[in-house]
């Protein structure tokens, strides 16, 4: 092998370990997105069930008075 094939075989390597690199960062950005975005559906379902007690207790109120309009007519 010759000097120029040595360089030319040392760049490649090189150029292939900084896309290499590149692709690390960018897979760890978006391991980063997906967590935040994971912690944010976690945030929103527990708000949900959160809420879903007084849903339904206004869902109730709603029915009862219903029935108790249709059973004073």
């Amino acid at each position: 092998m010759t000097d120029d094939e040595l360089r030319q075989l040392i760049a490649s390597n090189a150029r292939a370990i900084e896309a290499a690199a590149s692709e690390r960062i960018e897979m760890r950005t978006a391991i980063l997105k997906l967590t935040d975005l994971q912690e944010g559906v976690i945030n929103l379902l527990s708000r949900l069930d959160e809420e879903r007690p007084t849903i339904l207790r206004k869902l109730n109120t709603i029915e009862n008075k219903i029935d108790q309009l249709l059973q004073s007519e």
